[in-house]
């Protein structure tokens, strides 16, 4: 089990000038990061899905949960506040195995999980499991909810109530921004418009 309040304690404090979300607390503005908490929640549809906070943005979370599904995957990477890397939009990737998802999220998971200009989703096209990781580190997984749970414990995750801290500040940084047109030329994405509910 990850000892995971005191290692991302000491991770966003040594990373506060790169974190993806900030708090307003006593007019003071700080880095933000989730505790290791998930939360089973019945949408207004009627759908049961796990909402998940990323503790300090940590691409491992996602790469746990992807692990409970068969795969084969498609990615969908949602750019709704470009710093000039490329046109705003949806883009959705060819067919990935779990080994071409993992090395996806390994090369670029840094930068979605320390700048607020994208969300990423994952769907398993076998289960019909969807895995988003959106702007604020929340994680909204459908699927084998079970399964989720079980890998979340294995990390050292507990019930618990994830939130939006309000009120909050967004980042995006110069930083990443090789990143994010890197990630945008190293597959054959397919390029949409983006949705009314996709925009900052």
């Amino acid at each position: 089990m990850i000892g995971w309040g005191r290692f991302f304690y000491s991770y966003v404090s040594s990373h506060s000038k790169m974190h993806k979300l900030s708090a307003y607390i006593d007019d003071r503005e700080i880095a933000y990061s989730h505790p290791a908490q998930y939360q089973v929640e019945t949408t207004s549809s009627g759908t049961r899905r796990l909402v998940v906070g990323v503790p300090g943005g940590d691409h491992l979370v996602m790469l746990k949960l992807l692990g409970t599904l068969p795969g084969p995957f498609s990615a969908l990477y949602i750019l709704h506040t470009s710093r000039g890397e490329g046109p705003l939009g949806r883009y959705q990737s060819p067919t990935l195995s779990h080994q071409e998802l993992a090395t996806l999220l390994n090369d670029f998971g840094q930068f979605l999980g320390h700048d607020a200009r994208s969300d990423f989703w994952v769907h398993c096209f076998e289960t019909e499991a969807t895995i988003v990781w959106d702007r604020h580190n929340l994680i909204f997984a459908y699927g084998p909810l079970t399964d989720y749970e079980q890998a979340l414990r294995e990390l050292g995750f507990t019930s618990g109530t994830p939130a939006i801290p309000a009120p909050h500040a967004h980042h995006y940084h110069s930083g990443y921004d090789a990143a994010a047109k890197s990630l945008l030329t190293a597959y054959d994405w397919r390029h949409s418009s983006l949705r009314p509910e996709d925009e900052q």
